[in-house]
């Protein structure tokens, strides 16, 4: 089956690509409507679009480490993931919808982040949910979202997938 004609890659491409743009068309907007740290309250005490540069991890993590550390590691090890991911995604089986739809969901947001971290240095994240403007949960973006959604499908298919049977030959007893 050629790629094009592959239904695990059609789903790659356009899960991939689409979480990218509306990811990046998401943080233009942010860039060109906000100035750093401006908070447009949505639904008063609980979630706002706040303007935030994330030069770190997930949730500000290693933010304060030495930017000549940060960022070849925030480049590089996306890269490698990238990779890794595409050959898990390589042996995925055609009809695999499932995961097929969380490894594109992971890889269209680790794109898009690394987009920001190649032209930035930084990440733009905005959506910003709290609880009466004094705790928040830490700004994110459509990115991340997309990446969170795409490893909650990965480990709930973990938890429920139907247990592998016995290799033939094996005494079941053995293993108690």
């Amino acid at each position: 089956m050629t790629f094009l004609k592959s239904r695990k890659y059609f789903i790659l491409l356009l899960l991939a690509v689409g979480i990218g743009v509306l990811d990046q068309a998401t943080k233009w907007l942010v860039l060109r409507n906000f100035h750093l740290h401006e908070s447009v309250h949505l639904v008063p005490g609980f979630f706002s679009l706040t303007y935030i540069r994330n030069t770190g991890a997930a949730f500000g993590i290693l933010a304060d480490a030495d930017a000549a550390f940060r960022v070849p590691f925030f480049v590089v090890f996306p890269l490698i993931a990238l990779l890794a991911i595409g050959a898990i995604f390589h042996k995925l089986g055609e009809k695999d919808r499932k995961l097929s739809i969380a490894l594109s969901l992971v890889v269209g947001g680790a794109l898009g982040n690394l987009i920001d971290r190649v032209r930035f240095g930084y990440v733009v994240d905005f959506l910003d949910f709290h609880w009466n403007y004094a705790y928040h949960f830490p700004a994110f973006n459509v990115a991340d979202s997309a990446i969170c959604v795409g490893v909650a499908i990965l480990m709930l298919d973990m938890a429920f997938a139907p247990e592998e049977p016995e290799a033939k030959g094996e005494d079941a007893s053995a293993s108690l």
